[in-house]
Order: C-alpha cells, then structure tokens, then sequence
C-alpha cells in the first residue's frame, strides 16, 4: 500500500509543478490595445480600441487615446457606444508636415470616451471602441497611440510605455500601436474616396490585425500543455502503481 500512495503522490507533485511552470509563462494580464484589419500608408482604416478591466474593486469611466503630433493623422470618426460619450478634438501641428504629398497642419490630438452616469466596464469585463481615422501617414511603419486609463476610484493608468524593439521585453503598460503596410506591398485597391475598399471587406489580416488572435492562441497553447502535464503526473503515477501486484505476484510464487 506504501509504494502505491507514493506513486499517486510522485503523479500529483509531477501534474502539480508543470502546471505552475506553464501558468507563469502565460500573460500575466491583459492591456489596452489597438487592433485593425487592415492598415495602409496613406490610406483609411478602421481601427479597435480594446480596453479590459484589471481593477477587481473599481469600474473604468474614461478612456483617453492620443494620437501621434509627429506623424499626424488629419481626422477620424468614431462609432457610437451605448452609454458612453465620445470627442474627438482636433488641434493646429505646432508646424506644418507634408504627408502623403500634402500639407498637414491640423490632426487629431485625442479621442475621449467619458461613461454616462450608471455605466462603466466593470471587473472582468472589456469595451471596444472603433474609430475610422485617415489618411494615415506615409512615412512610419508603426503608429502608437498612448492612452490613458480612469477608474470610478480615482485611479488612473497611463498606458504610455514606448514600444519595445524586438527581443527586448514588454513593458508593464506598453503604448497601443498598430503595424502600417507600404502601399507597395498591399494587395488591397483604393476607391475614389480614398478609403481602402480592402479594409471594409474581409481581407486577410495583416500582423497588426493578429495581435488579439495571437494572445487567443497563447492561452489556448497554454491550455494544451496544462492538460498534458496532467496526463503526464496522471500516466507516471498509473505505471508506477501497475507495477506493485506484478512484483507481489513473483514473490508469491517463489513462496510456494
């Protein structure tokens, strides 16, 4: 009976460390982020602020969203949200730039998201806010949009850390960005308007548009192996407990 109790617990100890080993290297929390089908230099895109809530005690009331001075986005619309109120202000460039073959000298500085009394994201919960902003400029690869985060308890996050260099790692409360495409590699065909017929359609997403797809497939991976290191603690704790009446058997035998 001793050496079957040890197995079960050599199983449980196995099961038990690999699911602690797996769970510290999933994503410790969620972020605010910026996510978008498509995105083409020069073009029009729809884009999706996604805000969750990492406060167990307090609910988020105001959203913030800056958008860059040095590479200007000149206007933007934003779809409507029951319960919320939004504002887009648009403000003079401290000087002109010239993007995409045109002055730019006003762009948009912020858009606000203020909650109406009664309404929140609550703990647990997220909000997605869309906004259609153009045309974006022509001579960056990665737009960032520093954003600004308000509880009902006062608390306030500046989701505002620059973006991290590749390899480098994440920072705690790393800035919304997106992936901008050169219009020498985008498959998709501009209209008359100069929106992206592709980005309205369902076109293939580009890596700016995977990143909430990418963390979908990190938790369900992580899921995957957590179930397997069960199946491994489980599996070495029924061998080791198979083999204890072969044995007892052959001493029976000699005994006779």
């Amino acid at each position: 009976m001793s050496t079957l109790r040890t197995s079960a617990r050599v199983g449980s100890v196995l099961a038990v460390a690999g699911i602690a080993a797996l769970l510290s290297a999933l994503p410790a929390s969620a972020h605010v982020t910026a996510n978008t089908a498509k995105a083409v230099q020069g073009g029009f895109a729809k884009i999706t602020f996604k805000v969750p809530n990492e406060d167990p005690t307090a609910g988020t009331t105001k959203v913030v969203v800056n958008f860059s001075q040095d590479y200007p986005v000149p206007g933007a619309s934003v779809k409507p949200v029951p319960g919320w109120k939004a504002q887009v202000e648009i403000a003079d460039l401290p000087k002109p730039i010239k993007e995409n073959k045109a002055d730019v000298s006003k762009a948009v500085k912020t858009i606000t998201w203020t909650a109406d009394p009664g309404t929140r994201i609550n703990p647990g919960e997220f909000q997605e806010f869309d906004v259609s902003a153009g045309p974006l400029p022509d001579d960056t690869d990665v737009l960032t949009f520093p954003a600004v985060q308000t509880y009902d308890s006062g608390k306030v996050v500046n989701w505002t850390d620059p973006t991290p260099k590749a390899g480098q790692q994440e920072p705690e409360h790393p800035s919304p960005s997106i992936k901008l495409a050169t219009k020498a590699n985008d498959p998709g065909t501009m209209d008359m308007s100069g929106h992206d017929s592709a980005a309205a359609g369902g076109s293939a997403p580009t890596a700016a548009g995977t990143a909430g797809t990418d963390d979908t497939a990190r938790w369900l991976g992580g899921a995957g192996l957590v179930v397997g290191a069960l199946g491994l603690g489980l599996g070495a704790g029924a061998v080791l407990r198979s083999r204890r009446p072969a044995a007892s058997g052959a001493e029976g035998s000699k005994s006779e």
